[in-house]
């Protein structure tokens, strides 16, 4: 859960640019810091790239698994 301070900061920019709700702010706020890290739309970057889901070789993902 966001601290009080970080829901400040997500209501001050969401009045600023006007925009619906929160969770408009929110989106508009990651899709800002991901591409200032250089992750631009559409890059096809999976949470699995950095480490966030260790999936074995019988994933989902095409493992020969059932």
């Amino acid at each position: 859960m966001p601290s009080p301070q970080e829901l400040a900061a997500v209501d001050d920019f969401r009045f600023t640019h006007r925009m619906p709700t929160r969770a408009a702010a929110v989106r508009e706020l990651l899709k800002l810091g991901l591409s200032s890290a250089g992750m631009a739309e559409g890059d096809d970057a999976k949470s699995s790239n950095y480490g966030v889901f260790d999936r074995g070789p019988a994933s989902h993902s095409g493992g020969n698994g059932s």
